[in-house]
């Protein structure tokens, strides 16, 4: 099987040697799970592979690398099955219409599934026999993907009115809420954090009603009851993919970069919003895990930890988790010791193995393990509240948390001589934009320099290693080679939507955590090409790739937030921060066609679009831009960032007005020139449309006018 590298593409469309050979697109990812089964399974089966080595020129894609490829035979597959995921196979004429799609396949026929040598046969068959049908089957399918995937206005249609987009996206995601456990399905359940952030907002906008009280409910509820599942890894930090349960305790467990940066931004938000300190705790975790096991040390951050690894340095067979589950006489033997003031004979792994959930035959159901992978073993679990462990062995609450953190310890240090699973060392420009924002709001919110300096080490690894000298275009991905080295391909891709937008959200709030100019000027200009690439001036909103790709059917727009938001849902915020740091108010029009492309969607299904929905309040609201003028370096100018910092306030911009007339806000924003200090002191004006609010200069006042 052809395995594509990003400068290959072009393989798709195969060689003058095999002008009317079908191809087969097997589309996959470094740490996908079910892409390792089926590749030991079918790929590396002999008389499996001679039938496709036979019948079709046979290429892998990996969808991190190639999201615009995955997205067109992805929207394919979930039109004709009604499903969809990885790994993807499509059988594609020549010229590259897909006319067969699905999912994983087992190798041979079984009760319930074809099997992989059956569909290979049939369709080799059916293309000997009926070639002419088939290549007008295709092209019909892809005039009903044209139609089908189409978004954009052909008028000047407004944006949908605001409150009734978030009333209705309130009400579907109330619909769908696990009361009990949060989330919002019964299982497999995401951690979503695009959910999360616009219940925030709603609440933000809605604060004194009881619909309000609800959406602060349900998004707090949902990422305690997350932090306490086994989706979170109690011993080394950081989230898993997804869980397999609706109570979030059996994973599935590899871990995504991009599940990290949003994360740690959702709960650096519940922090910022409820004051308790559990979420800040999280959101440390998350970023330590990130820190150390996913950064590189060119300052990038890696792309994913493998779900499957080697229970032993001695095994030849990997298993899924692995390297996270936990037998209890593992646990006992590890944590022998008795506990003082306990009843006699309590030892730390009573404590321990009662607070997690471990239990002598495993806390795994057979139905969540179907391949018996977990037979035995525990997925740790917090199943009681500290008060009641503690009561229970008669422990105060402090001396409980000490036993406890004992015992991670020794486990974290166990599982460190376990073998790891895969690292994917791909490192994306998109991803590095989520993280980026995560480390820099965490920092803001949590007033921790040392998140805002680790998110500038980013910036600037994106800026070297990411960004095409010359051009100024954003590059889609880098690798680590030997010695650590940053590689790139021999012809690098260029970057996708996501990767200016994701990059772009991660400036802006990298410059109000930090304060540092460059990185906004940087954004701005990414703004700027971002345009040119990819906006569409007939129907508006941003297509997710560039034009002129002939291994491309279809220029797609992405209708959907899914574990990841879509580009133009992120970019109608991104566009309005750009405008009140500019004055262009071009790129407030921008936002606005943009809602107005997705009206129709985002009035009837915006659980489809949260984050779009909740871009659409920030637009219909207007952005505050605080200002505060002041030395950046004194201790009053200091107080009024951290009163910003520590308030959510969804439709804000901050920005620091420190004198330089001759820096490049002043030369953006000539309004500036016009805020002094009062009385010599940090002084504060909220702004809306450039016009202020009276002066403050006081941490108190500034609150109540942030909150008016």
């Amino acid at each position: 099987m052809v395995r594509v590298r990003p400068s290959q593409v072009g393989l798709l469309r195969g060689s003058v040697a095999s002008p009317r050979v079908l191809r087969l697109l097997s589309v996959g990812y470094s740490t996908c799970h079910w892409c390792h089964v089926m590749e030991e399974e079918s790929f590396k089966n002999q008389e499996i592979g001679e039938i496709m080595s036979k019948n079709f020129v046979c290429i892998k894609v990996d969808r991190e690398e190639r999201p615009d490829v995955d997205k067109v035979y992805m929207t394919f597959v979930q039109a004709t099955s009604g499903g969809g995921g990885w790994p993807m196979s499509v059988w594609l004429t020549p010229d590259l219409k897909p006319f067969v799609g699905g999912t994983y396949f087992p190798p041979e026929d079984t009760a319930h599934h074809v099997g992989f040598r059956t569909v290979l046969l049939r369709i080799a068959e059916q293309w000997r026999q009926n070639q002419e049908a088939l290549l007008q089957s295709s092209q019909r399918i892809l005039e009903a993907l044209r139609s089908l995937s189409r978004v954009g206005t052909q008028d000047q249609q407004a944006a949908p009115p605001a409150q009734e987009v978030l009333t209705t996206c309130f009400q579907q995601l109330s619909g769908s809420y696990d009361e009990e456990y949060g989330g919002f399905s019964q299982c497999p359940k995401f951690p979503t954090p695009v959910n999360l952030n616009f219940l925030f907002t709603y609440w933000a906008l809605h604060r004194t009603t009881p619909e309000g009280a609800r959406a602060l409910q349900m998004s707090l509820h949902t990422l305690k009851m997350m932090a306490h599942g086994g989706i979170h890894d109690h011993i080394g930090q950081g989230f898993h993919r997804y869980s397999t349960d609706r109570h979030w305790h059996v994973p599935h467990f590899e871990k995504m970069l991009y599940d990290q940066g949003q994360l740690a931004v959702a709960y650096s938000r519940a922090f910022q919003i409820s004051g308790d300190e559990f979420f800040a705790d999280v959101a440390a975790d998350i970023l330590l895990y990130a820190s150390r096991d996913l950064g590189s040390q060119a300052g990038g951050f890696y792309s994913a930890e493998d779900a499957d690894s080697y229970p032993t340095a001695a095994s030849s067979e990997k298993r899924e988790g692995a390297f996270c589950v936990w037998a209890a006489e593992e646990v006992r033997a590890l944590l022998p010791d008795p506990v003082e003031g306990a009843a006699e004979g309590t030892t730390l792994g009573d404590v321990f193995m009662h607070h997690y959930g471990v239990k002598e035959g495993g806390n795994v159901s057979p139905r969540k393990d179907p391949h018996k992978e977990l037979q035995g073993k525990n997925v740790l679990i917090v199943r009681s509240s500290p008060e009641l462990t503690a009561a229970r062995f008669g422990l105060e609450l402090g001396q409980l948390s000490a036993v406890l953190q004992e015992g991670r310890h020794r486990l974290q240090a166990a599982r460190a001589q376990r073998p790891r699973p895969h690292l994917d060392t791909k490192m994306l420009a998109s991803w590095n934009g989520l993280m980026i924002s995560g480390f820099a709001q965490a920092g803001a919110v949590l007033a921790k320099q040392e998140y805002v300096s680790r998110a500038a080490q980013a910036a600037g690894f994106v800026r070297r290693h990411l960004l095409e000298p010359g051009s100024g275009r954003l590059l889609r991905s880098c690798y680590r080679g030997e010695a650590d080295v940053v590689e790139q391909s021999a012809a690098p891709i260029h970057g996708f939507l996501e990767d200016y937008v994701f990059v772009i959200q991660g400036l802006f709030d990298l410059y109000e955590a930090s304060l540092d100019q460059s990185w906004l000027e940087w954004a701005l200009q990414l703004q700027h090409t971002q345009d040119k690439l990819f906006w569409d001036p007939r129907g508006f909103a941003y297509f997710s790739s560039e034009a002129g790709d002939p291994s491309l059917l279809l220029r797609l727009k992405d209708d959907q937030d899914g574990a990841e938001p879509a580009a133009n849902s992120v970019t109608v915020t991104n566009l309005l921060r750009a405008a009140s740091y500019s004055g262009h108010m071009e790129w407030v029009e921008k936002a606005g066609q943009i809602l107005a492309a997705f009206s129709e969607r985002l009035q009837k299904i915006p659980l489809a679009l949260p984050e779009m929905a909740r871009a659409t309040a920030v637009f219909h609201h207007t952005l505050k831009q605080v200002v505060i003028c002041g030395d950046p370096q004194g201790e009053d100018t200091k107080e009024m960032l951290r009163c910003v910092h520590s308030t959510f306030i969804p439709n804000k911009v901050l920005m620091l007005a420190d004198g330089d007339r001759a820096g490049f806000l002043y030369r953006q924003l000539p309004f500036l020139s016009s805020l002094e200090r009062k009385e010599g002191k940090a002084t504060a004006y909220v702004c809306s449309n450039f016009t202020c609010s009276l002066p403050v200069t006081s941490p108190r006042a500034l609150q109540e006018l942030l909150c008016a």
